[in-house]
């Protein structure tokens, strides 16, 4: 076998059929570039200038309940919208567009302005959770909604417009790039080996040296094939298609993973780790996909310190991605970071 750790290689994405080229010898380079730590930002419990705090008012004079756990309330900028009229344009397949109608909604995880998920309880965490199922049913079972978003975009770097603690939900009429190809990849997996591609993968990767954290229903490790130097995949280890699927064990250990994967990203550089992190599972037309395995993507930006970043610039933009930290190596820093956050020492 090639001894990943020392040459360059590529690696297969089977979700994506796509390739990543690793590039572990440039680790050794003598300077790898600056090292930064970023001031502790401390933030009230509550914020009067919060527009998701309770009682706040957001855009048009809209005013908060007071919330004690979760609160959900359709984006008064929404990307999609429900009322949006039919239409379309194909000229010679070369200019072609549709339109698309959904919903998009944001799902504050806590009433407390200053937590993250990594500063949260698993109890605390739990009924977050809960919501996502409620709704993912919900909107699932809408007539034109065909398949449900659940994400977080955390921290300014990734584009989050408010620290307070929330995530967001966008169901879609047709299925997202990312979404169709995982679907193609499944599908065509489980037909030509008569068995669940994601299930298969994490027989292979269980307790292995790419596994981070695991309980007794998920698995959070860095894949084989990641791009992003600190990625990581989230299974569950019982098959199941969707979030719903979940029973309460089930959650509970979902609450206790996110929280003892989101302390490590704190703790790796001693910063609230920014990241986009999502949900992908079985689309809401009406079939079973018994293809679809529950799984969720972290896509933390962080290359070696609170604020320096990791770009796709170059050769990743105009030919694949690439990345000089293997996997494996990931994987065994943020495997040994305490489940204490950093802040709490």
């Amino acid at each position: 076998m090639l001894p990943f750790a020392q040459h360059p290689h590529r690696r297969f994405n089977p979700l994506t059929r796509e390739w990543i080229l690793v590039s572990p010898h440039r680790t050794d380079r003598p300077w790898q570039g600056q090292v930064e730590r970023s001031a502790p930002d401390a933030k009230p419990a509550y914020d009067p200038t919060c527009y998701l705090c309770p009682g706040n008012s957001r855009a048009g004079g809209i005013s908060n309940p007071q919330y004690a756990t979760t609160f959900v309330f359709d984006n008064d900028f929404a990307a999609l919208k429900p009322d949006t009229p039919a239409g379309a344009v194909r000229d010679g397949g070369l200019i072609v567009a549709e339109s698309e109608r959904g919903i998009c909604r944001v799902v504050c995880f806590s009433p407390l302005h200053n937590l993250t998920l990594s500063r949260m309880t698993p109890g605390q965490i739990r009924p977050a959770i809960d919501e996502w199922v409620r709704q993912y049913l919900d909107l699932g079972a809408m007539d034109f909604v065909n398949y449900v978003q659940i994400f977080e975009n955390r921290g300014e770097m990734m584009g989050a417009s408010n620290p307070h603690p929330h995530g967001q939900i966008w169901a879609s009429q047709t299925l997202p790039n990312e979404i169709a190809s995982e679907q193609a990849s499944q599908d065509d997996y489980l037909r030509s080996h008569g068995s669940c591609l994601l299930c298969n993968y994490l027989e292979r990767e269980s307790g292995g040296e790419r596994t981070v954290v695991e309980n007794e229903a998920f698995t959070a490790l860095v894949p084989f094939w990641a791009v992003w130097p600190f990625e990581t995949l989230l299974l569950a280890k019982r098959h199941a298609t969707a979030i719903d699927e979940l029973n309460g064990a089930g959650r509970d250990a979902l609450a206790d993973i996110l929280h003892r994967l989101t302390v490590r990203y704190d703790n790796l550089f001693e910063t609230p780790f920014p990241y986009t992190m999502g949900f992908h599972q079985r689309p809401t037309d009406g079939q079973k996909h018994p293809e679809w395995h529950l799984h969720a993507h972290f896509y933390p930006p962080l290359l070696r310190s609170a604020t320096i970043r990791k770009f796709m610039v170059g050769y990743e933009m105009l030919a694949s991605p690439q990345r000089d930290i293997t996997p494996e190596s990931a994987a065994a820093r943020l495997r040994a970071l305490p489940e204490r956050h950093y802040l709490d020492t």
